[in-house]
């Protein structure tokens, strides 16, 4: 919905006279998110003060921000409460309320329940609070991380936004961080909060963040999952009360001022959200978007598309991406992106978000669904090989298990596309502890053992200990192989994912929503065991059987799952290798200490249809040049006549 910004002066003394100043370079560095206005509020004394960009969504023409409560309390809010008119009748006749909007419902809960009002909002957001009369800034994000806070300490004074870009320009250094390096070569992801920016940190998902100008900080969780399973329940009542509440939370999701579209690849998850929202919305035409690439059915999910389209009556808009788009914008996505995450799916979801902000301003997606009931095809991989192992040993009995080494067969074919990875999986080993084999297959670091300078970082570091302590969370239960995997998986690589929803859509001042990632679904899903989620070995088998009316029988029978691929190594076997050897040739980037640039150039065009190794390289390098190289310009934006990075 919006871009928000602020600084706090830590120990009590006015920021100085360049507050406001500052507070508008932040608003310019992410005037993308927010194009249909900007404000600054400054504290009279000096000690904090808001910026905010806005995308109209709700009450387009009175949810201004910064807003201000009858007490003095101040909000910037990005992001959408979906329950504020159901808020606003619980709140009564105690709250007057001058607008319509969300925002102005959060300060209202605010004020009845304090920091609790977190446990009644129903959404996406990510705020920053000043409460006038404790004098204190309470920040806090949304359960799953769908819209992003980041923030650094600089000496005394606290700076957030919704961007990293927005806080470089105050960091006495742009520099990467090391141990969030290390974390990116292994999972091309950060773990635990970091960011590859060192000094600047995430707020992580359901947390909240306490500063006052006494100068302490303090960050706090207030929601958790927990993976208790149901086993009184039949999995007819499972899918009954899955379909109550994916609607619920689709019909919620609908609500906006403005027309709402949506994602549509060919896939499940998408299919069933733009299916029920269609549904929801008779005698209204429905728009829904999706991409491909021309190079073969390998890169192209259109025809599934098209057949639920076709469907349920939408109009469908297609759009076709090749190797020239990728090397006219892939700088910018990396851009948009503040660092790159989770593989080569920004770039088309950059164009398609782009396409879509030409129809609407808000459009749905089905992220989420893979995480939540268990959709890739490496929880297939693991199970598999424990099946195997359980059936020599004789063990399939012992409760671990939840399906037969004989069901999990014919579902085997979904790996087809999977063998090289398979390959690489069982080189160095069978039948280790459930942690390390997990460990194993979503590491990418030994397939660049040639290419990554590895003395460079810590040897005290061990991503491998970091993961274990995501992977073995107290939330989720030692005895289910199926949900230790999706758990990690949910903590982990969905708030990467999120973080490419959120940019590519806003880059072009759009706004995603996930209806999958409401909390009641989540904390619905995780009571259910495993053997209904995985029922033989089927990738979310019960959200298949839950919708299966929703769906056309083409996407419903799938056995391949493709996950907008990107045809990136066969376009690098032409005009696309030289853009790509061209990114490493630069001087800059042959001084830095971190690739073997020899092995990277070797690599360029050698890697089979799906590796990401070239990808994840090239991303780093192209971020190099976007932000540490570029780390001057941002800075000269803090002088009086700074205009642009």
């Amino acid at each position: 919905m919006c871009g928000i910004a602020g600084i706090l002066s830590l120990r009590g003394a006015s920021y100085g006279p360049g507050l406001g100043h500052h507070l508008g370079v932040m608003n310019r560095l992410q005037a993308h998110r927010g194009p249909d206005g900007e404000g600054v509020w400054e504290h009279p004394a000096g000690v904090v003060g808001f910026g905010h960009r806005r995308l109209s969504i709700i009450d387009l023409d009175h949810g201004a921000q910064p807003m201000r409560d009858a007490g003095g309390n101040w909000i910037v809010h990005n992001g959408e409460v979906y329950n504020y008119v159901e808020l606003r009748e619980e709140l009564g006749g105690d709250a007057v309320f001058q607008t319509t909007s969300d925002t102005e419902t959060i300060l209202a809960a605010y004020r009845r329940w304090g920091l609790d009002c977190l446990e009644h909002l129903r959404g996406m957001f990510a705020f920053a609070l000043w409460d006038e009369a404790e004098q204190r800034l309470l920040c806090a994000r949304d359960r799953f991380g769908i819209k992003p806070f980041y923030y650094a300490q600089v000496g005394d004074t606290l700076y957030f936004a919704s961007e990293v870009k927005a806080i470089l320009p105050f960091l006495p250094e742009v520099e990467p961080d090391l141990l969030a390096l290390r974390d990116y070569m292994d999972f091309q992801l950060c773990l635990e909060s970091k960011t590859l920016f060192k000094g600047v940190r995430e707020l992580p998902p359901g947390h909240l963040l306490i500063a006052s100008p006494r100068g302490e900080l303090e960050v706090r969780r207030y929601w958790e999952v927990y993976y208790e399973q149901d086993w009184h329940h039949t999995q007819l009542y499972f899918e009954e009360r899955l379909r109550e509440l994916v609607e619920d939370s689709i019909r919620v999701h609908l609500r906006a001022d403005v027309p709402v579209g949506a994602y549509l690849s060919g896939g499940t998850d998408s299919g069933i959200v733009s299916s029920i929202a269609a549904r929801l919305q008779p005698g209204q035409e429905f728009c829904a978007f999706t991409g491909k690439f021309a190079e073969g059915e390998a890169f192209d999910e259109s025809r599934y598309a098209r057949s639920l389209a076709e469907m349920r009556g939408m109009r469908l808009e297609e759009l076709t991406i090749g190797s020239q788009d990728f090397i006219d914008s892939i700088a910018k996505v990396i851009y948009h992106l503040d660092y790159p995450v989770a593989g080569p799916g920004s770039f088309p979801q950059y164009h398609v978000s782009r396409l879509a902000s030409e129809h609407r301003k808000v459009v749905l997606g089905g992220q989420g669904g893979d995480e939540i009931f268990g959709g890739y095809a490496r929880y297939l991989i693991a199970y598999f090989e424990k099946c195997i192992q359980g059936a020599i040993e004789g063990t399939m009995s012992s409760g671990k298990f939840i399906v037969t080494y004989e069901s999990i067969i014919p579902n085997l074919r979904v790996l087809e596309s999977y063998k090289p990875l398979l390959q690489t999986f069982w080189r160095d080993g069978l039948f280790g502890p459930i942690v390390e084999r997990y460990y194993r297959l979503i590491n990418r670091a030994p397939t660049m053992r040639d290419e990554v300078a590895w003395e460079l970082f810590p040897s005290d570091y061990s991503t491998f200990d970091t993961f274990r302590r995501v992977f073995e969370g107290e939330n989720v239960g030692k005895e289910s192989y199926f949900d230790l995997m999706t758990h990690f998986d949910f903590k982990t690589l969905l708030p990467a994912l999120l973080q490419v929803e959120d940019r590519m859509s806003m880059a072009h001042g759009l706004e995603s929503r996930v209806p999958f990632l409401d909390h009641g679904i989540v904390e619905f899903a995780a009571t259910m065991p495993s053997n209904v989620k995985f029922a033989n070995g089927t990738l979310k088998r019960v959200l298949v059987d839950a919708f299966a009316d929703e769906l056309p029988s083409a996407i419903r029978e799938r056995k391949d799952k493709m996950g907008f691929p990107v045809p990136l190594n066969q376009w690098m076997q032409g005009e696309l290798g030289d853009f790509v050897r061209d990114a490493f040739a630069t001087g800059r980037a042959r001084g830095r200490p971190y690739f073997h640039y020899d092995a990277v150039e070797r690599a360029v065009g050698g890697e089979g249809q799906f590796g990401r190794k070239v990808w994840g390289l090239l991303s780093l390098e192209l971020w190099l040049q976007q932000f540490v190289d570029a780390a001057p310009s941002f800075r000269a934006l803090l002088e009086p006549s700074g205009e642009s990075a």
